[in-house]
């Protein structure tokens, strides 16, 4: 999340979960928190990575991010704004 800019809400819609189940996941200490194959596979499917990338470590995963799903400052947003 932190290389493409994403939140946890972003991510949830992502993924068609909540804030709050996302954060559960990501803690991993809840009952029911454990990320299921299907979630693996929407995982991989959201960020465009195959799934033996994804399992393979932050790192690896990170470096198999599409271009256009990096965010163009790592730890920034894609949020656009609009001034006019």
């Amino acid at each position: 999340m932190y290389a493409t800019g994403e939140t946890q809400a972003d991510l949830g819609r992502g993924l068609r979960l909540s804030q709050g189940q996302i954060s559960r996941k990501q803690g991993g200490c809840a009952r029911g928190s454990n990320w299921s194959l299907a979630d693996v596979d929407k995982l991989s499917a959201h960020y465009g990575i195959p799934v033996p990338d994804l399992l393979s470590g932050t790192d690896h995963a990170v470096s198999r991010l599409p271009a256009r799903r990096r965010a163009a400052t790592i730890g920034g947003t894609q949020t656009t704004i609009n001034t006019a």
